[in-house]
């Protein structure tokens, strides 16, 4: 929906269930619309609010126009137009259809009257279900979808637009006693802490969406922390006590000119009652609600009040994100309020608008507003979805919309980024655990232990490839390099470099184990005493800087492992492209890549006759127990490896054996019989594909080297 009164679009093809019931869909949506007419009066639905808004009687009138002109006339030869002049009345804007009345003076149309308006209705109305009841082509089909959803954007329209009429009248009528409302949250306010990345937002899948929620794309996040919960009418008041609409710190240039000029003082609709407010609502002017989420506030007022807090408000990609991966830790993401972002209303990459009148909507409106997310108590139940753009000019406030906060993450590791992962991750619908929190002091014994097994060829083939080809590596090398290890573990490979690269004056390891890191820093040490080591201590999959790469020598990048495979090749492509940038131009980076090869062999591999892996999958849960305070019983989980072959993967997940719940955390999760917890993915490439994937990223390659079967290849590879 949008202050333009419409949101035609194209739409993707309905699915057959969808074109089943289209008859059905029709009637309701329908009914619904003069359901919410019924308990106006005539002069009720005559009356204009002001230019924004618009009579009920013209919303029924326009959404019938809207069948009438863009299926019936066009898609019904023999359908006869109930009355010419109504094409002029109620269009909105399409300036393909024609001229039209103004929008300002939609007030003054006494007539057509409402019994007139109400006959064009089911003139309309039988028409399309003569057509409703024949066979419909796909296009057409989506078209009659698109008309639906049309009309339930002004369904909404219709309450919004009598709320601004009825808080005009000194009588403050009551539109109905159970008028749709928002609700209180059931938990205290807290920020949910959410993983940067590459993240695709926008409509995905067969199901009806305006052509403003695609194409889908990706899009890079920082790691964020989003509010669990809506700003409450409690917390604005405590704004408004310090001086919030008084204070020019906290607004935009735009908006401080905006409250100066309209004496803003509160959200639109509310009331002073001596040391009280009131608010004007669809139930009648009451109390405020201290514990309910504040709403009718602009996106000014939005931006103001995160300043005040010193917050922020989410960006459109960031609310989605949060929606579609911690919606079960988010508290009223819809049914309340719309809620503001930061993000101005601009079409997607890739976006086209639809050709004809119907198309004008979207693309024409795409400049000075901004974009709400989420859904209000006015919106028809299942219209709105985590893609679903709504937009609205910022100074704008009689539509049901209210805040949410956001912030930067904090710079976290450790115990406080293991935690957050976790919640994150186990709230998700499908639950998944990152496979860096493997690496604890025992999962790292067992990763050792699993590399000794006779099933587990990766480091078997690539440290007997490693010692074979480390003369010429060492070749390669300059002098005075500093040997920059992603995920050092152990260090074992390293030895292998550094022995046969005299060369090399300075050793950095990255690791997100302390202990590991310490173990394996402190034996480097020891053995090559020549060396200057700088150990880190992070997590390199999501650093975006390393200064320490580019300290003390040129650095020469190691990635041995293959644990490049434990990335998509999206995110993989990330990760080479901001290690091109810790590195430098014209450096060194040396990776370990595990190769495609038959199944039997992958699975052997990630499922060993000793249960060694299990032990290490599982160990995992008994680090969220050991450290989270998590109350997992291991015996109710069992490990489970399985070759994704169109993914070309290795996926690993812990299977629940029943359904139970868990405490972990600070959360309660729910588990049903066979529902897993996605633990790792280990990608096999081919030689060229890995070749393609580098050469994205910004590297060249330089030398390639591969073991026997079964094979594993090391590149060498040169930032461009």
């Amino acid at each position: 929906m949008s202050p333009s009164d419409d949101a035609p679009a194209v739409a993707p093809p309905a699915t057959l269930a969808e074109r089943v019931d289209l008859l059905g869909r029709f009637r309701d949506v329908r009914r619904r619309s003069l359901s919410l007419a019924a308990p106006l009066s005539d002069e009720d639905q005559a009356a204009q609010a002001m230019a924004d808004a618009s009579p009920t009687k013209w919303h029924l009138a326009h959404t019938t126009w809207f069948f009438e002109t863009f299926i019936l006339t066009q898609r019904a030869p023999d359908y006869p137009l109930f009355d010419p002049k109504f094409t002029y009345l109620f269009n909105s804007y399409y300036e393909q259809i024609g001229e039209r009345h103004p929008r300002p003076q939609r007030g003054i149309l006494t007539r057509p009257a409402l019994p007139e308006i109400i006959a064009y209705r089911e003139h309309v109305d039988r028409a399309m279900e003569r057509l409703l009841g024949r066979s419909l082509t796909p296009e057409l089909a989506d078209l009659v979808l698109l008309g639906l959803a049309h009309e339930e954007q002004h369904q909404e329209l219709i309450l919004m637009d009598i709320l601004s009429l009825f808080a005009l009248s000194p009588l403050k009528p009551r539109y109905s006693e159970g008028a749709p409302r928002s609700v209180s949250a059931r938990g205290p306010s807290d920020f949910v802490d959410l993983r940067g990345g590459v993240a695709e937002i926008g409509h995905a899948g067969a199901s009806f969406a305006f052509d403003n929620e695609g194409p889908r794309h990706r899009t890079l996040l920082q790691p964020y922390r989003l509010a669990s919960r809506l700003v409450t009418n409690g917390e604005w008041l405590e704004f408004m006590a310090a001086g919030g609409y008084r204070r020019a710190e906290f607004w935009h240039a735009d908006g401080w000119s905006q409250v100066t000029q309209a004496g803003w003082e509160a959200p639109l609709y509310w009331e002073r009652d001596g040391d009280l407010w009131r608010s004007m609502t669809l139930r009648g002017l009451v109390p405020v609600d201290p514990d309910a989420p504040v709403d009718h506030v602009s996106y000014y007022e939005a931006a103001a009040y995160a300043a005040f807090c010193g917050k922020r408000l989410p960006t459109e990609a960031e609310w989605e994100n949060a929606a579609a991966t911690a919606p079960a830790m988010l508290e009223q993401l819809e049914g309340c309020v719309w809620q503001w972002t930061a993000s101005a209303y601009s079409p997607h990459p890739g976006f086209r608008p639809a050709a004809g009148a119907v198309g004008e909507y979207n693309g024409k409106f795409m400049v000075g507003q901004m974009v709400l997310k989420g859904g209000a108590c006015v919106t028809p139940e299942g219209h709105s979805r985590s893609s679903y753009r709504n937009f609205f000019y910022p100074h704008q406030r009689w539509m049901f919309a209210g805040v949410r906060l956001a912030d930067d993450a904090p710079a976290s590791s450790g115990l406080d980024a293991f935690r957050a992962e976790v919640r994150l991750g186990l709230s998700a619908p499908r639950k998944a655990l990152a496979a860096k929190w493997f690496y604890d002091a025992r999962g790292s014994e067992l990763f050792e232990a699993i590399t000794r097994l006779p099933e587990y060829y990766l480091t078997r083939q690539e440290s007997g490839l490693l010692e074979r080809i480390a003369p010429e590596i060492a070749a390669e090398i300059p002098a005075g390099a500093n040997l920059v290890e992603l995920g050092s573990g152990a260090s074992l490979k390293t030895r292998l470099l550094l022995d046969a690269a005299a060369q090399i004056r300075r050793y950095t390891p990255i690791d997100i184990s302390r202990s590991a890191l310490d173990e394996a820093a402190a034996a480097i040490a020891r053995d090559y005493p020549r060396l200057e080591i700088n150990a880190l201590l992070g997590d390199f999959a999501t650093a975006e800087d390393l200064p320490a790469a580019r300290h003390s020598g040129r650095p020469v990048g190691f990635f041995p492992g293959s644990t490049i495979g434990n990335f998509s090749p999206d995110e993989a492509v990330d990760l080479l492209r901001r290690v091109r940038r810790w590195l430098g131009k014209g450096s060194l980076f040396i990776v370990g890549v595990d190769l495609a090869k038959d199944e039997a062999t992958l699975l052997s591999a990630y499922n060993d006759g000793h249960g060694v892996t299990a032990r290490f999958n599982l160990n995992i849960l008994e680090r969220i127990n050991r450290e989270l305070g998590g109350e997992f019983r291991l015996e109710n989980f069992a490990h489970l490896a399985v070759w994704n072959e169109p993914e070309s993967r290795i996926e690993m997940h812990l299977r629940a054996q029943r359904s139970h719940s868990v405490r972990a955390a600070g959360l309660e999760i729910d588990f049903v019989a066979g529902e897993t917890i996605h633990t790792e993915n280990s990608y096999k490439f081919t030689e060229g594909a890995f070749a393609d994937l580098a050469q994205r990223a910004g590297w060249s390659l330089k030398r390639r080297w591969t073991s026997p079967s079964p094979s594993f290849a090391v590149f060498l590879l040169q930032a461009m």
